[in-house]
């Protein structure tokens, strides 16, 4: 994994989220490497009807995993969200908003540029 990963605008990737830690490596940011099948590339800002969604399609993130180191999401939480399951949650009308510059630049294998920048959090 690259140390310097980048952002759907070609900058240094910025922390996601510590608190929860968040990242397939739970580091705080969304990088990937051919390790992560799921590609959590996508820093969402969770909301409860993006929980439900996921939950209905079998990836329950509300709930603790300790197993895991995973602590269970709620409303407002920021987290590296697979970039399949928030293009599915965008085609099913439940998709959380985002942070560009928070989400890995691999991102736009998965989904177009124009639609993420729809969901922005921080475009000014």
């Amino acid at each position: 994994m690259s140390d310097k990963q980048l952002n759907v605008f070609d900058e240094v990737i910025e922390v996601c989220c510590t608190n929860p830690i968040t990242g397939f490596y739970r580091d705080g940011f969304c990088h990937t490497d051919e390790f992560d099948r799921g590609m959590h590339v996508v820093c969402a800002k969770v909301t409860n009807d993006f929980l439900n969604f996921s939950k209905s399609r079998g990836n329950d993130l509300s709930t603790p995993r300790p197993d895991l180191n995973f602590p269970g999401l709620k409303e407002g939480d920021s987290w590296c969200l697979c970039a399949e399951r928030w293009k599915e949650a965008y085609e099913s009308g439940f998709a959380p908003k985002i942070f560009l510059k928070k989400t890995n630049k691999k991102a736009l294998k998965i989904i177009d540029f124009a639609i993420l920048k729809e969901f922005a959090l921080d475009l000014s």
